[in-house]
C-alpha cells in the first residue's frame, strides 16, 4: 500500500486554505430555509416537499461521506475535490432549471448532496493527515466551515431572490460552486497530502474500533444534529411563523448560522482544554435551554434567541465530534471513523426536519417539534456524561506549516 513519501511534508496551512475554498461555499445547504417560500410560490410545493428536499440530500450527503474513505487510494486529492466540485456544481444547475418536485430533488437532494458529503470527509482526512497540533481548534475550524458559509450565503440569497429570483440565483450558486472547487484543487495539489495512507484498507482492528464508545459519541451527536438541523433548514420559515417579519427572518437566519459556526470552532477548541463528557453535556444543556425558553415565550425575537441557543449547542456537539474522531481513533483512520458517525448527522436531517415540516403543515406552528427537540437535548445531556475521558494537557500552541 503507498504512503506518504518520507521526503515529503504536507503543508497544514494549504490543506486548511484548500478545505476552506471547498466547504465554505457548500455550506450554503445549511441557508436552505431562504429558499423554503420562493420555491414553494414558484413550484407550489408544501413545507413537507422541501424538507422530503432536504432530507434527501442529508442522505446524499451521508452516502458521499461513506463512499469517500474508499476513493482515497484510486486518485489523487486534486482530483477527489474537482470531482466533489463538479457533482455539487452539477446538482445545483439542475435544481435552478427544476419545474417540479421530482428534478429539485435529483439536482438538490442527490446531486449536491453526494459532492458535499464526500468533499466534506476527503477536507477533514486532508487537514487531519496534515496538521499534528491543536487538532481539536482545527477540527473546529473545518467543521465550522459550513455554518460560516451559510452565514454569507443567507443574505446573499435574500438579495438576489428579490433582484434576480430564485433561479437566477441557484445558477450563480453552481458558478461559485465550480470557481471555488477548482481553487481549491490547486490547493490541496500544493499542499503535498497524499490519501493513499488513509484508505479504507487501513482498517481499524477489533481494539480499534471501540464500539460502545463509537455508538456513544454517535447517539450524542445524533440527538444534537436533530434539534439543530430542524433550525437550519427552517430557521427562515419558523422566525416568520412565530410572529418574524421576512427580514428578521433572513437576518435571523443569518445569525443562526453565524453562530454554529463560531460553536463549531468552539466545541473543537474546547476538548483540547475539556473533557469531552463535560463539553457534551455542557453543549445539550445550552440546547435544552433554547428550546424551553421558546416554549415558554414564544414570539419573534425569543425565536431568533432561543434558535441561536439550539444551534450554539448542536455547533458545540459538532466541533467536540470531529475533535473526539481525532481523539479516540488514530490519524490514518480519521476519514473512515468520522463518515460513519456522521451518519448520525444524516438520520438527524431526515427524521426530525421532515418531523418537523409535516407538523407544520397541520399545525401552522412548531411549537410540538420544539419539545420532541428538548426531550432529545435532555437525553443526550446523559449519555453524554458516559462518553471517556481524554487527557486534558493543552497540545502545542500553533500549527506548522
Amino acid at each position: 500500500m503507498l504512503s506518504q513519501p518520507d521526503d515529503v511534508v504536507p503543508s497544514p496551512w494549504r490543506a486548511v486554505a484548500a478545505a476552506t475554498a471547498l466547504n465554505a461555499p457548500l455550506g450554503s445547504l445549511y441557508a436552505f430555509s431562504v429558499f423554503l417560500e420562493p420555491l414553494e410560490a414558484l413550484l407550489g410545493l408544501s413545507r413537507a416537499d422541501l424538507a422530503l428536499v432536504f432530507a434527501l440530500a442529508s442522505a446524499g450527503f451521508g452516502v458521499g461521506m461513506n463512499l469517500a474513505p474508499y476513493l482515497f487510494g484510486f486518485g489523487s486529492a486534486a482530483l477527489l475535490v474537482l470531482a466533489c466540485a463538479a457533482a455539487s456544481a452539477l446538482g445545483i444547475a439542475v435544481a435552478a432549471t427544476a419545474g417540479g418536485l421530482v428534478q429539485l430533488c435529483v439536482g438538490y437532494g442527490v446531486l449536491f448532496g453526494l459532492g458535499g458529503g464526500a468533499a466534506y470527509i476527503l477536507a477533514q482526512q486532508a487537514v487531519n493527515l496534515a496538521v499534528t497540533r491543536r487538532q481539536g481548534l482545527v477540527n473546529g475550524y473545518i467543521v465550522g466551515l459550513y455554518p460560516a458559509g451559510a452565514m454569507i450565503a443567507a443574505p446573499l440569497f435574500g438579495w438576489a431572490i428579490r433582484e434576480f429570483g430564485v433561479r437566477a440565483t441557484l445558477g450563480g450558486l453552481a458558478a461559485v460552486l465550480a470557481v471555488t472547487g477548482s481553487l481549491s484543487a490547486w490547493l490541496i495539489a500544493r499542499s503535498r497530502v497524499t490519501l493513499a495512507a488513509a484508505s479504507a484498507s487501513t482498517a481499524p482492528d477489533a481494539r480499534e474500533r471501540r464500539r460502545p464508545v463509537f455508538w456513544r459519541l454517535w447517539i450524542v451527536f445524533f440527538l444534537a444534529a436533530s434539534a439543530g438541523l430542524m433550525v437550519l433548514s427552517q430557521a427562515a420559515g419558523m422566525i416568520t411563523a412565530y410572529g418574524g417579519a421576512t427580514t428578521l427572518a433572513v437576518y435571523g437566519t443569518t445569525f443562526i448560522a453565524g453562530s454554529i459556526a463560531a460553536a463549531r470552532v468552539g466545541g473543537g477548541w474546547l476538548v483540547d482544554w475539556l473533557t469531552i463528557p463535560a463539553v457534551a453535556a455542557g453543549a445539550h444543556a445550552v440546547a435544552l435551554a433554547g428550546n424551553v425558553a421558546l416554549t415558554l415565550w414564544p414570539g419573534p425575537g425569543v425565536s431568533v434567541l432561543a434558535l441561536a441557543l439550539v444551534g450554539i449547542g448542536y455547533g458545540l456537539i459538532s466541533g467536540l465530534t470531529a475533535a473526539a474522531v481525532a481523539v479516540y481513533w488514530r490519524r490514518a483512520l480519521y476519514g473512515l471513523m468520522a463518515s460513519r458517525i456522521y451518519l448520525a448527522w444524516c438520520a438527524a436531517a431526515i427524521i426530525l426536519p421532515i418531523t418537523a415540516g409535516r407538523l407544520f403543515d397541520l399545525t401552522q406552528g412548531y411549537g410540538v417539534a420544539i419539545l420532541i427537540a428538548a426531550g432529545g437535548n435532555a437525553l443526550g445531556i446523559l449519555v453524554a456524561l458516559g462518553l471517556p475521558h481524554q487527557r486534558t494537557t493543552p497540545l502545542a500552541p500553533d500549527i506548522e506549516g
